[in-house]
């Protein structure tokens, strides 16, 4: 498993990892039908949707709102409520597009052979800038949860993730991200992995998988 180093001032803050190395035997179809069924019902709860019963409490949507950002999970779960499509095509990250949008959790997804060295998170302490996913500027934040790799900056809860690390279509060995926040507690984080599991097993019984949180 990769090496995960967390930083001495994120000790309130939990982080769970979970690395996949997926084999040739993906299960696409009955896992398919998994999602689709899955997002049937999360489609049904537009009926009764209101932003502020869902979102206003929501510990992420509080995090996003001290950096003046607009919760991204938020606006992907009601762009999906009117009728955007969901991206089947990219198998790998289906599982955590899926469970965000059924548990308003962010999560993150990054090719683990592209990783280089210990992946660091760490409290910035100042902006900077990195390559974001698609070649788009990006930067990190002040008192935001970051990680590093040997060759900088993978991932920043409000900047995003890189382009380097993202997972590509030749991509087997991916590396899950649950992220917390100062209210979140371990047993959350615990909760969402096994539900991250239970995807990946469901899509590859023969993946191997390890996990922690940190």
């Amino acid at each position: 498993m990769i090496n995960i180093v967390k930083d001495k001032d994120l000790e309130n803050r939990f982080i769970g990892v979970i690395e996949a190395k997926f084999s040739d035997n993906l299960n696409i179809d009955r896992f398919k039908e998994y999602v689709i069924n899955e997002l049937k019902a999360i489609k049904s709860e537009k009926e009764t949707y209101n932003r502020d019963e869902v979102f206003k409490s929501n510990p992420y949507y509080k995090y996003f709102k001290k950096f003046k950002k607009t919760y991204p999970v938020m606006m992907q779960y009601e762009s999906f409520l009117n009728g955007r499509e969901f991206p089947l095509d990219r198998t790998l990250n289906i599982i955590p597009f899926l469970n965000e949008l059924r548990t308003h959790t962010l999560l993150g997804a990054h090719d683990a052979d592209c990783v280089e060295g210990d992946l660091i998170f760490y409290n910035e302490e100042e902006k900077r800038p990195f390559p974001g996913m698609f070649n788009k500027d990006a930067h990190s934040y002040k008192g935001d949860i970051t990680g590093k790799d040997d060759r900088g900056i993978i991932i920043s809860m409000i900047g995003g993730a890189d382009d380097r690390t993202c997972l590509h279509d030749n991509t087997d060995h991916v590396l899950y991200l649950v992220f917390g926040t100062e209210e979140i507690n371990k047993e959350y984080i615990e909760n969402i992995i096994n539900k991250v599991l239970k995807d990946i097993k469901l899509l590859d019984n023969n993946a191997v998988v390890e996990y922690k949180i940190y």
